[in-house]
């Protein structure tokens, strides 16, 4: 799906993607990715995240840190970048794209894999907080850099989108409409918080609920709105990844950057691997599941698609065309767009081909995989079920 985004962007001649409305995308992609949090916030295992809360922490916080910090380090000594410029470059690249990864996850949880030790649902919750500690840092490098807005508030930001995206999370409704109701309050999260210009929180907030409504209702009451959110899913997954392809334009693949660009992002991502694997260390994983864990935090795609040309666009908004600042974004939306060229297809394979090679699989849920296979035909036929039942 991301190849043909990008080929309907880029192949001369059958290039339709770039007359889509930068509006109309971003909406659509922001659409898809409230179904696949909510997805991934019902079937997050509150046992798990209770026993690996620490863990969560550390993973959201340290690997994009310290790839971050690698990047502003090899940035100022090869590209010459200057240090408040490889920050917002260094948390562009930091986030963890969860439409790439979330998906893999449920699928491997479905089949049983890792599921003994909580990994998907390590991953899953990790992923939302590491994005909004990206978003919030770079918002932070970026309003020094231009001297925007009020720097104390740019400093404490991260932390208000934190607690703005738990607080509304957890109020989350228990009546009987609960499909409508959880979908329409995920939206309202998601694009609420980027109408008041938090949009850190908003992914937060439709995680938190949907745990929040999981853990309320039960295995039993929640299953018919999970399997309605699987059938809404394979509807918005093609939009979501077709979508970011098509963001990626070679327009700005300029080819004296791309050698050292390519260096930097490999050095990048070792750190990024290492750091990984360190800090989810302690919590009686094998080193297999740590290898994993490594893999499934490599994808990028969502957030460098969504702020990779900010830096860029305010240059000129600035009327720094032509100037050193103007330069500056263009490196950064460059690197931008070939992180997601190499890491999010590199990381969706991984994830896919390593996952079952390298965790274990629970037996009940691979006698239930094998009875339950039948894909959205049997997800229908469950939820019909399922809701007739209710309805009784």
């Amino acid at each position: 799906m991301l190849i043909v985004g990008f080929i309907l962007r880029n192949v001369p001649g059958i290039n339709v993607a770039r007359h889509i409305d930068k509006k109309w995308s971003a909406t659509l992609r922001n659409m898809a990715l409230v179904v696949i949090l909510t997805r991934s916030g019902l079937e997050l295992d509150p046992g798990a995240l209770r026993r690996l809360k620490f863990t969560v922490i550390r993973l959201a916080f340290s690997p994009c840190i310290g790839e971050a910090i690698t990047v502003a380090v090899v940035g100022k000594l090869l590209l010459d970048m200057p240090w408040l410029w490889g920050f917002q470059l260094g948390f562009v690249l930091g986030a963890v794209t969860p439409a790439v990864v979330v998906p893999q996850l449920l699928t491997l949880q479905h089949k049983g894999f890792g599921v003994e030790q909580g990994i998907p649902t390590l991953v899953m919750a990790a992923s939302s907080f590491d994005d909004v500690i990206a978003i919030s840092l770079f918002g932070v490098f970026l309003g020094i850099a231009f001297s925007e807005g009020n720097l104390v508030f740019s400093i404490f930001r991260g932390p208000i989108e934190l607690l703005m995206g738990i607080v509304f999370g957890s109020l989350e409704d228990r009546s009987r409409n609960r499909f409508v109701i959880l979908l329409g309050c995920a939206m309202l999260s998601v694009f609420g918080s980027n109408v008041a210009q938090f949009s850190g929180a908003g992914a937060l907030g439709v995680l938190v609920m949907a745990t929040v409504a999981s853990y309320g209702w039960g295995d039993l009451e929640k299953a018919p709105v999970a399997d309605a959110m699987a059938i809404v899913w394979e509807f918005f997954q093609p939009l979501l990844f077709g979508l970011i392809g098509a963001e990626v334009s070679i327009e700005y693949m300029d080819s004296a950057l791309i050698g050292k660009a390519f260096g930097l992002l490999t050095l990048a991502m070792i750190i990024r691997l290492f750091v990984t694997f360190l800090v989810v260390s302690g919590n009686n994983l094998s080193i297999k599941d740590k290898l994993f864990v490594a893999i499934a935090w490599s994808p990028k795609a969502t957030v460098q698609a969504a702020i990779g040309s900010v830096s860029l666009d305010i240059a000129r908004e600035r009327g720094f065309t032509g100037m050193r600042q103007e330069e500056l974004g263009i490196q950064i939306l460059t690197i931008a767009v070939l992180s997601i060229l190499l890491t999010a297809p590199v990381g969706a394979v991984g994830i896919a081909v390593s996952g079952p090679r390298l965790l274990s699989q629970a037996e009940t849920r691979q006698r239930d995989w094998g009875q339950n296979r039948g894909g959205t035909h049997s997800r229908w036929t469950r939820c019909k079920q399922a809701l007739n039942v209710r309805q009784d």
